[in-house]
């Protein structure tokens, strides 16, 4: 029988129903990876996804909010991400001119202002702030902090205190708590090791490469305008090249775009001439188009069409 997704709002209430509400929202995942995501939903703790570019991690956030009814908050992590863009700052231009104000009205004006200039009302949230609210529908929403190796480690430490408490701590105005923990998705390229005190607070997954079935599944499902000879030859081909020891393997992302391009020129199936016009959308690197393009692009192509036949 069956697994049914849980309707619009409510969490699953097992592993199986967490692949079936996945799989409602058109994204194929592994049972190892459906499980990580129900403990982390149950146990309400963040789920820390590390992986190469492209495997689907922030994609999963997405599907989380989509399939959950929540509102998606997400912090793109950066090299200088700070306090100021990612939690809270407070509005200097407001603060400024209700002194000024204060000022020409003198007196009892001047003195009421001391006690409001730092109070929520000229408090600007950012992402991580506006994380700890309910959303509009009153449920806690989705904070997908992406990427967070891109981003530096003084602002790493800071986070221990959200992902273990989902609280921030503003001096003017004291703890800010959530109500409801947000679900929490943090993703990571592995550009650099993230302390182990930030995993210690999540629950941990490797997002791999998929096999060969699950990524034709996700091709079927997200490129459908692609044949299905076309699409299995395109996945053969990019399962072949990730094991050629390129720079930059192509991600699933890349296996996507490919396909609709491929699409998008009518072609029936691969050849030579079409591979080496398109393969821009699938390699990013000259370096790796200029090695595999040519000779080394029609023996994949060989190797591709005999997995697929």
């Amino acid at each position: 029988m069956a697994t049914r997704a849980p309707t619009s709002g409510t969490l699953p209430g097992s592993i199986d129903e967490t692949l079936a509400l996945l799989a409602g929202a058109s994204y194929v995942a592994e049972r190892s990876l459906a499980t990580a995501l129900f403990l982390a939903l149950r146990m309400e703790r963040p789920l820390f996804l590390e992986g190469e570019a492209g495997v689907g991690k922030t994609e999963l956030a997405k599907v989380i909010a989509r399939a959950l009814g929540r509102a998606l908050v997400r912090l793109q992590c950066y090299e200088g991400l700070d306090i100021a863009s990612a939690v809270y700052e407070w509005n200097v231009p407001r603060q400024m001119i209700a002194i000024r104000i204060a000022e020409a009205q003198g007196g009892a004006r001047r003195d009421a202002l001391e006690a409001q200039l730092f109070s929520p009302e000229y408090l600007v949230k950012r992402p991580v702030l506006r994380a700890l609210e309910p959303s509009a529908n009153g449920a806690p929403p989705v904070l997908l902090i992406d990427e967070i190796d891109r981003a530096d480690e003084p602002f790493e430490a800071y986070l221990l205190e959200v992902l273990s408490d989902f609280q921030v701590t503003i001096p003017e105005l004291g703890v800010v708590s959530a109500a409801a923990p947000p679900i929490v998705v943090v993703t990571s390229n592995r550009t650099r090791e993230v302390h182990d005190a930030i995993k210690r607070r999540c629950i941990y997954h490797w997002v791999d490469y998929p096999d060969v079935a699950t990524e034709l599944e996700i091709v079927r499902r997200k490129a459908p305008g692609a044949s299905e000879s076309l699409s299995r030859e395109a996945v053969a081909f990019v399962q072949a090249l990730r094991g050629k020891g390129l720079f930059k393997s192509p991600g699933v992302a890349e296996t996507l775009d490919w396909a609709r391009a491929l699409a998008a020129l009518d072609a029936v199936s691969l050849d030579p001439a079409t591979v080496d016009d398109t393969l821009g959308v699938l390699l990013k690197y000259q370096e790796d188009l200029a090695r595999v393009r040519g000779a080394e692009a029609a023996a994949i192509l060989e190797e591709a069409r005999a997995a697929a036949a």
